[in-house]
Order: C-alpha cells, then structure tokens, then sequence
C-alpha cells in the first residue's frame, strides 16, 4: 500500500456510502434529457466507450444514464467460447487477481487476502466446495459492458444477499482495505454446473446503485441489517446455459468467480492485469461430464 493509495482510501471509511450511493441511483434514472445527455457524453468522452458495439450507438436515445450504463451489444460483437470443457469470461473487465484458493483463503491483492467462508456470508457448509478450489476477481471499469454472463452451463442453487460497506473496489482500494470483498455488500448466486459448484459473486462498491438477476429482478435496494436468501428446489431452478445473461451491475463493480478443487484450470496468462472480455476462453474444465 503505497502513500497515495492511503490518502485515497482513508477517506472512505467515513463517507456515508450508502446515502451517496442512494443519491446516485436517482441521478443515473432520471429522465432529464439535458442532465442525463450530459452526463452520458461526459462519461462516454472520458473513458472512450466504444458504442459502435452496442445495439443503439445514439447516445442521446437512452432513457437515463441508467440505460445507457447498462446497455446491450450487438449480436455477434462477443464470441462465447463454445469447445466442450470452455470456460468462458463472465464480464469484460481487468484481472484484478486469478489462482488457487489455498485452505479456503482467497487473495485480495500483494500481502492481503480474505477467506471464501466470509465471502460467502460466514457459510462454513457454502463454502466448503471451494475450500483448495480456483477462483478469479475481475473488475468492470465504467467504459465497460455491465452484463454480466455464465461461464458454464448451470442450474442455480442458492442467491444470498449480504449486506455491507459500499468500498471503492479500484486496485488502490484492493491494496489498501483489508478484507474489502468480504466486507462491501454483495450477491451471491451459486450454481451446480457439469464441473460441481459454482459461486458468482457481484460486489457491490461506492454509488453502484443496485445489482440484479435474470431471475429475480432487482436484488439491492432494499439494503437490509440482515443477510437473506433464497434456495431453489430442483424443478423450479432456473437453467442458465454458458454466456446467456444472468445479471448486471446499475453502475460498475467487480464479479468473483469461484470453483472447486481439481475441477479447472485457468487459460495460461490469465493473471492480474489481463484485459479480458465477455466470452473469451479463460479456463478449461478436467473433468467429464
């Protein structure tokens, strides 16, 4: 952690993260052309959105910034990984960190890790799956698509929302809050997949204004004390095939990928600092179906 990552982050422990992020939300849905124009072409302007991928390149033709953030591509601009055994990216984004999970302890970034049991929502039976499995964080930044897709064909097993802190998620943030991932709200979606379980992990960060699913709708808000869930029962679970759809952050954040031990293995040079985007191949399985 570096001097100026501390005068970055410091602050945050004291900012109300859950009003502003609240603030937020009714700035990026508002229907005011001139605010949300401008806002939408500021946004574009600085982080080189490329909307020649999406399906509506106008940006003037978006409803709210909300839209416009969530916007959907063209058929055909990402290519999912289809070879048996492809696993593919969840999101475009960066590698924040990829590897092992050794002893149920994921790393956050150079000396800082957390445990897959915190992640998870303190769950040592959830957890257990993926207690010397593989895992990978990767961060959406706001030039990005903020769908998020399945690596794997899956049936969802378990969404559980815990409540949180509302932490910057960026790299000088990973470097300097202990525990961020596990501290910072957040949906968990675990699916059984061909390969055994499988976690989705959308993290909430500052001004992310909700995360939601395919299936249920909008997660958070409401923000709660208390942690809930939702189990399904086998004939009612939803079927999600690899690279349909299965949320998207309102606002950017970072996805946590997690498997079993000896079920899968990451794509040579996928590491930290990768560029990665929806679809590509990042991992193969090692086992049979």
């Amino acid at each position: 952690m570096t001097f100026k990552e501390s005068l970055t982050t410091l602050p945050q422990y004291i900012l109300p993260h859950h009003p502003l992020s609240r603030m937020m939300r009714q700035l990026t849905h508002s229907r005011n052309k001139t605010w949300k124009n401008l806002f939408i072409k500021q946004i574009a302007r600085h982080y080189g959105v490329n909307m020649d991928e999406a399906i509506d390149s106008d940006i003037n033709a978006y409803p709210s910034f909300n839209h416009f953030f969530t916007r959907e591509l063209k058929a055909g601009v990402r290519s999912i990984a289809n070879t048996t055994g492809d696993i593919a990216s969840p999101a475009d984004g960066t590698v924040s960190q990829a590897g092992d999970i050794t002893d149920g302890n994921i790393i956050q970034a150079k000396g800082k890790s957390y445990t897959a049991t915190d992640l998870l929502g303190g769950d040592e039976e959830r957890a257990a799956p993926f207690k010397n499995g593989k895992f990978t964080t990767i961060y959406l930044s706001p030039k990005d698509y903020h769908r998020l897709h399945m690596p794997l064909d899956g049936r969802l097993k378990e969404m559980v929302h815990i409540p949180g802190r509302l932490f910057s998620v960026n790299a000088a943030t990973a470097n300097s809050v202990p525990g961020l991932f596990a501290r910072n709200e957040r949906v968990v979606a675990i699916f059984d997949t061909e390969i055994g379980p499988m976690a989705l992990v959308l993290v909430g960060a500052i001004f992310v204004a909700s995360i939601e699913t395919v299936w249920h709708g909008e997660v958070t808000p409401p923000t709660t004390e208390e942690m809930r869930s939702w189990e399904y029962t086998r004939n009612k679970a939803p079927k999600l095939k690899r690279g349909e759809e299965m949320g998207r952050f309102n606002m950017g954040s970072t996805i946590i990928v997690l498997y079993g031990n000896d079920v899968m293995n990451w794509e040579d040079g996928f590491a930290a600092g990768k560029q990665v985007q929806l679809g590509e191949k990042i991992g193969q399985t090692t086992i049979q179906s």
